[in-house]
C-alpha cells in the first residue's frame, strides 16, 4: 500500500535576541499510527513579554505531538487535536506566577489520507504554495502593526481557547510552509515564491527565508519550517483487496472440530451472513465465541471490510456493558473473530418471557444499555443497530450489548479508500428517521434506538407503528404510551416523546439526560397538558366525540317522543 513521501526543511535562530523562544516539530509515524493518526507538523511562538516564552511554545509543540498520539484511534482528528490544545492552554494557564503569563502561538496540521487539517491560535502562519500559488491558510490573531502589535489570541492567556479549525484536501505535491512572525512580517510572498522554487534542498531554502527576514532588519525570533508531500496514501482497489485476502474464510464448522487451538462445541447460531459458534480456547479453557464469516461473501470485499471493522471497535472498547472482542491469541488459518461467551438470553427473549414488566426492571436495563452506548459515544463510535435482539442479559442481570457489524466509526472515517463505504441502517422499527432521510447519524440517533425500545419494554407496542419507515417518516405521529398503559406517568410519557422526536435537534443533549428524566420527574413535565386531546390520543377524542353524539341523539329522541 502506497505511503506518504515527504520533504522536510527546517531553520531556526534567535535572531537579534539573546534568546529563541520559536519551537517546531514534526511526527511521521510508523504504521499503523500513520494510518490511523496520520503526521502532524507545528510551529508555536513563545508570546514575548511573556515570563517564559520558550517554556510555553515548547510545550504547546511538545504537548501536541506527544499527547496526539496517545488520543484513541477511533477519534476524529478534529477532537483528539482539540482535547489535547484545550488541556494544554489549561496547563498554561495555571502555571505562571499570575494567570495567563505563560503563553505561545501555535499553527498545526496533521495530514491524514488525503486531507489536511489545520488549528492555529496567534500570529504565527500556515501558507501553503501549489502550482506556484502561494495562499495563506491561517487568519493572524493580532491587532496594531509593528511595536505596537498585540496578540487577540493565544494558549495560555485565558482559560477560555478559541481554535481555529479547517480541514483542506491534499494533493501530491503540496508545499506546506510554517513562519513566525519574525520571517512573514519581513519577507514578502514573492519573495517565499521565489526562495521555494530556486531550492530543491528544504533545509536551505528555510535558511534563506530566515536569512532574508534578519537582513530586512527583523527584530525578533526567526523560524520557517518547510513540509513537501511528495507523494500521499492512495491505495489502489488491488491494493486493498490483497489485505484484505490475507486470510482465507474458514468452512461450516461442526462440534468437535479444531480451529487455531479453538476447539468448537456448537453452534449458536447463523444467519445470511455469519455464523456463531461456542467453543474453547484449549490453551486456557476459556469458553468463546467464534464468529465467521458466510462464505457467501467470499468475494465481497466491502462485506470483508466491515467484518474485519468488529474486530477493531470490540478490541478498543472497555465497559462492562458491552461484549469484550479478544485480539488473536495465536496466528489465525482463517479470517474469524473471537469474543466472550455471555451466559444467558437476548433481550428479546426476556421481554417474550416477561410480559408484565415494572418501571424499575425496565429503567435498570434502559440504564445499563444507556451506559454501553455511553462507552461507544466516548470513543466517537455510534452503534448505529441497538435492537432487543443485539443486547444480551447474563443470569445476573448484568446488560451487554453486542453485534457491531453497523458500528461507525469517526476517525477510521476520515481515511480514504477505493472501497465504497456503506452505512447499515440497522433494523427499520428502531433506525432513527434520519437515516431514512439520507442524513448521517449521530448519538442522538443511537438516542432514538433506546428510545424505541423502552417504549416498547413499557408498552409492548412501537411508538410509530408496525409500518414505520415504509414511508415518508417525517409525517409520523408520536402515540402517547399512556394509551397503551395508563399507569405510565405523564412526565414519564413527555421523556419517551422527547427522546423519540423525528427531528433530532429535539432530542436530548446526552443519554444521561434521558435516563435521569425516565426516574425522575423533570419540572417542565408536569405543568398541566395543554396539548389537544385529538393530539395526544386520537382514538380516546373520536371515541368522545362519538359518546357525546350519541347523547345528543338520544335527547332529540327524547323530546320527539315527548
Amino acid at each position: 500500500m502506497s505511503d506518504f513521501e515527504l520533504n522536510i526543511g527546517q531553520h531556526s535562530e534567535a535572531g537579534r535576541k539573546r534568546e529563541n523562544q520559536d519551537s517546531f516539530g514534526i511526527v511521521i509515524p510508523e504504521e499503523p499510527e500513520i494510518t490511523y493518526k496520520g503526521i502532524a507538523a507545528v510551529v508555536a511562538d513563545g508570546v514575548s513579554g511573556c515570563e517564559d516564552g520558550k517554556v510555553a511554545s515548547e510545550s504547546c509543540v511538545k504537548s501536541l505531538l506527544m499527547d496526539y498520539y496517545a488520543t484513541p484511534d477511533s477519534w476524529s482528528v478534529k477532537r483528539s487535536v482539540e482535547k489535547v490544545l484545550l488541556a494544554t492552554n489549561r496547563w498554561l494557564y495555571g502555571q505562571g506566577s499570575q494567570p495567563g503569563t505563560l503563553a505561545s502561538t501555535l499553527s498545526a496540521l496533521v495530514a491524514k489520507s488525503n486531507t489536511a487539517h489545520l488549528f492555529h491560535v496567534g500570529d504565527s502562519r500556515i501558507y501553503r504554495l501549489r502550482g506556484g500559488r502561494l495562499e495563506q491558510l491561517t487568519q493572524d490573531h493580532s491587532w496594531g502593526g509593528g511595536e505596537s502589535q498585540y496578540l487577540s489570541r493565544a494558549m495560555g492567556i485565558d482559560l477560555r481557547l478559541d481554535i481555529d479549525y479547517r480541514a483542506v484536501p491534499l494533493e501530491a505535491g503540496d508545499l506546506f510552509v510554517f513562519t513566525t512572525d519574525g520571517v512573514h512580517e519581513y519577507v514578502s510572498a514573492e519573495a517565499i515564491v521565489e526562495t521555494l522554487e530556486r531550492h530543491d534542498d528544504l533545509s536551505r531554502a528555510a535558511y534563506e527565508l530566515v536569512r532574508q527576514a534578519y537582513d530586512a532588519g527583523s527584530p525578533d525570533n526567526l523560524t520557517c519550517q518547510i513540509v513537501h508531500f511528495a507523494r500521499l496514501p492512495t491505495p489502489s482497489e488491488q491494493e486493498v483487496l490483497l489485505k484484505l485476502a490475507e486470510l482465507p474464510f474458514p468452512p461450516l464448522l461442526e462440534a468437535g472440530m479444531k480451529v487455531d487451538g479453538y476447539r468448537i462445541v456448537r453452534e449458536i447460531s447463523a444467519s445470511k451472513r455469519v455464523q456463531i459458534y461456542l467453543a474453547v480456547d484449549e490453551e486456557s479453557g476459556e469458553k468463546v465465541v467464534l464468529k465467521t464469516p458466510s462464505p457467501n461473501f467470499e468475494d465481497d470485499p466491502i462485506y470483508i471490510d466491515l467484518f474485519s471493522h468488529e474486530e477493531w471497535v470490540g478490541s478498543r472498547i472497555q465497559s462492562p456493558h458491552v461484549m469484550k472482542v479478544f485480539k488473536p491469541r495465536r496466528k489465525r488459518s482463517f479470517l474469524y473473530l473471537v469474543s466472550e461467551y455471555i451466559e444467558g438470553e437476548t433481550l428479546r427473549q426476556w421481554m417474550d418471557e416477561h410480559p408484565q414488566r415494572d418501571f424499575q426492571q425496565v429503567r435498570g436495563l434502559v440504564d445499563q444499555m444507556a451506559k454501553g452506548l455511553t462507552a461507544f459515544h466516548r470513543l466517537e463510535m455510534l452503534h448505529q443497530d441497538l435492537k432487543p435482539d443485539n443486547v444480551m442479559i447474563d443470569p445476573d442481570g448484568i446488560v451487554k450489548l453486542i453485534d457491531f457489524g453497523s458500528v461507525k466509526i469517526a476517525g477510521l472515517e476520515e481515511i480514504s479508500s477505493p472501497l465504497e463505504r456503506i452505512q447499515l441502517l440497522g433494523t427499520k422499527h428502531y433506525a432513527a428517521p434520519e437515516y431514512f432521510l439520507g442524513y448521517a447519524g449521530t448519538h442522538r440517533s443511537d438516542q432514538f434506538s433506546l428510545a424505541v425500545i423502552a417504549y416498547e419494554l413499557l408498552t409492548g407496542r412501537l411508538p410509530y407503528g408496525e409500518k414505520y419507515g415504509e414511508g415518508n417518516v417525517t409525517k409520523v405521529k408520536y402515540t402517547s404510551a399512556r394509551r397503551w398503559n395508563p399507569d405510565i406517568p405523564v412526565w414519564m410519557d413527555r421523556a419517551l416523546e422527547k427522546a423519540l422526536s423525528i427531528d433530532p435537534e429535539k432530542r436530548y443533549d446526552t443519554l444521561s439526560e434521558f435516563v435521569h428524566d425516565l426516574e425522575k420527574p423533570n419540572p417542565n413535565f408536569l405543568q398541566k397538558d395543554r396539548q389537544p386531546l385529538i393530539e395526544r390520543d386520537p382514538v380516546a377524542f373520536w371515541r368522545a366525540v362519538a359518546l357525546v353524539s350519541l347523547a345528543a341523539n338520544a335527547l332529540l329522541l327524547l323530546r320527539w317522543l315527548l
